[in-house]
């Protein structure tokens, strides 16, 4: 990518964008009958919880998967440790008629125990559980970036709670955030959410626009899951709080 393509991706070329029809949105917020867990909208849409206090996680255990990529972003990568039909890849279970719930593990999970363990004591319903690979960005690549996730699609809220993300942080690098806004124009609704390494923090990532930055100069790494809102998710929540 030239350095002026690259300086052209900017919130306020993105403004412009959208304004006139260039680039449409794929996904809005919308409000829907699904159960939502009320400390967390009180909160905004996010709650940062006190780092993960478990056995330690060892390096090869995300950075020796098997890490896959979309061809619209070869600067992030992810290790599907779940998908829909257990094999390795990053298709939405919406391709399937489910939703982002039930995951089941992949191979990738046979060489994490540590993780599969700590995703399992949370005691919840969960879909997607991916680790994210991601290369040092700037601020401005980041908020250029800010999007929402589908993580409701085929998600029958009769039956179903609405689905949030869960962040675990697993990189040792004090100026990673997950930058999060209500409107993505509007800077003043500008939280960023430190993760330094073990940091967790529930989002409802389809509520707020949000993107990761990270400095560097290594590599990122973050484990993100699926979770469904209801009872379980949040005694988890409450025994996670600082």
């Amino acid at each position: 990518m030239s350095a002026l393509t690259s300086a052209l991706k900017n919130e306020h070329t993105k403004r412009i964008l959208y304004a006139t029809g260039v680039r449409r949105p794929s996904l809005t917020q919308r409000q829907t009958p699904h159960y939502r867990m009320p400390k967390l909208e009180s909160n905004g849409g996010y709650l940062v919880l006190k780092q993960y206090e478990g056995p330690e996680i060892p390096k090869h255990e995300y950075e020796e998967l098997i890490y896959t990529t979309y061809s619209s972003d070869d600067t992030t990568t992810f290790a599907p440790i779940t998908s829909c039909t257990g094999e390795l890849e990053l298709k939405g279970f919406e391709a399937y008629g489910k939703p982002d719930l039930d995951g089941v593990w992949t191979e990738n999970a046979k060489k994490c125990p540590t993780i599969v363990s700590w995703v399992e004591s949370i005691g919840a319903r969960f879909g997607r559980v991916q680790l994210l690979k991601m290369k040092p960005n700037t601020l401005r690549e980041c908020r250029w970036g800010l999007h929402l996730d589908n993580n409701n699609a085929a998600n029958d809220p009769e039956q179903n709670g609405w689905v949030v993300r869960l962040w675990l942080e697993l990189t040792d690098d004090d100026s990673s955030a997950l930058v999060v806004r209500r409107d993505q124009f509007d800077k003043d609704s500008e939280v960023r959410i430190s993760l330094p390494r073990y940091q967790q923090a529930v989002v409802d990532s389809q509520f707020l626009y949000h993107g990761g930055y990270h400095r560097g100069p290594g590599t990122r790494y973050a484990l993100i899951t699926s979770v469904e809102s209801g009872p379980a998710l949040e005694r988890w929540i409450e025994s996670q709080l600082p």
